[in-house]
């Protein structure tokens, strides 16, 4: 079959496509769903959502979750790098292994995004194995992180333990004997047996983890770090437990996925209707028109205004606005007083009550 030179050209150009894209390794950003101009804070959210989708323990019918998780692993490991990234921009993957910029221990699911509920092993032997302490720290975050989501970094200073010189007896544990009294004659009592380890000592170690703010979580919610809590001489450490917990706002208040704020306005606003604009968590503007008397007290509702709810974002609660009249401080007048009189025509209808009520 003869080609012309224009199949020929084209043919040729579609091989050193394929050539180039198999020695440039795998597509990182295709696997994390980002395009190339991906912000840090994208490409954190994007591998944190397909870590819980794509996690082996979740896939365990999936004979190719392990590939999956693990070159996940790899994306997230190059693309938060500045260094790799930029030198992944240029060359690919090759050039990266090529230099030893690749980790194959780097763990981002477990050293910078905690538990997501998980559970290695089995029951058993985590009952049967001791544990160090859990570590319950409160994390303060603004109404601003939880309204857009963020990322936190958390310095640990972790005791680790470290071989030294030396031997301890470790493992120890209360075992049954039997002491031979004399003929027909025994006794069973208890012992502590136990086993001799090599000797070690605890050495503090600091470690930077990463905490995500999700959209629309509430105080008391947990992100548990594993073995990240009091180290145990004779076991396993205990967790690091971070529990959100919301700073008080100067403009908002929240309930559940409402948002509430008061406004205080001018007696004049309050009589002939105003417009005007309120910065929001994210820094969008809600914009008030008022055409009408606006009494002190009055609320109006914003709907889909408040915070994102946890569950799905895509739903918010509502805004509630409540007005406050500010009324004028300087002396009027005889004149100006008959003026307003006029205007308002409001003649004096005084009620007097004690201001409860239900009874």
């Amino acid at each position: 079959m003869n080609l012309s030179n224009g199949s020929a050209f084209l043919l040729l150009n579609l091989f050193l496509l394929t050539l180039s894209s198999v020695l440039a390794g795998r597509d990182f950003y295709k696997i994390l769903g980002v395009s190339k101009s991906a912000s840090l804070h994208e490409i954190k959210k994007a591998y944190r959502r397909l870590a819980k989708e794509l996690h082996p323990d979740k896939n365990k019918d999936d004979e190719n979750a392990a590939t999956k998780f693990q070159d996940l692993g790899a994306a997230y490991e190059v693309l938060s790098d500045e260094e790799k990234r930029k030198k992944y921009d240029r060359c690919g993957e090759d050039c990266l292994q090529k230099d030893g910029m690749m980790d194959n221990g780097f763990d981002p699911f477990a050293s910078f995004f905690g538990d997501f509920g998980f559970h290695f092993g089995g029951n058993e032997q985590q009952n049967e194995t001791p544990r160090g302490a859990n570590v319950v720290i409160d994390v303060m975050v603004t109404l601003e992180d939880l309204y857009s989501g963020t990322f936190i970094e958390i310095t640990r200073n972790k005791p680790v333990m470290k071989q030294t010189k030396g031997t301890r007896k470790c493992n120890c544990r209360q075992e049954m004997i039997t002491r031979n009294l004399g003929p027909g004659r025994f006794q069973m009592m208890q012992q502590t047996v136990c086993d001799e380890c090599p000797n070690v000592k605890l050495v503090n170690e600091e470690r930077i983890l990463e905490m995500e703010v999700e959209p629309g979580m509430i105080d008391g919610q947990e992100t548990k770090f594993v073995a990240e809590g009091e180290p145990h001489l004779d076991g396993e450490p205990g967790d690091l437990i971070l529990k959100i917990k919301t700073q008080p706002h100067p403009i908002f208040e929240r309930r559940g996925d409402d948002l509430y704020t008061n406004i205080t306005i001018s007696l004049q606003d309050a009589l002939v209707g105003f417009t005007l604009e309120l910065a929001h968590l994210d820094g969008h503007l809600v914009s008030i028109t008022r055409d009408k008397v606006t009494w002190p007290g009055a609320r109006i509702r914003k709907k889909g205004e408040g915070m994102p709810n946890y569950e799905d974002n895509n739903l918010h609660g509502t805004l509630y606005i409540t007005f406050d009249v500010e009324f004028p401080k300087q002396e009027f007048s005889e004149e100006e007083k008959e003026q307003l009189a006029k205007l308002l025509n409001q003649h004096s209808k005084n009620k007097i009550y004690n201001g409860l009520r239900g009874f």
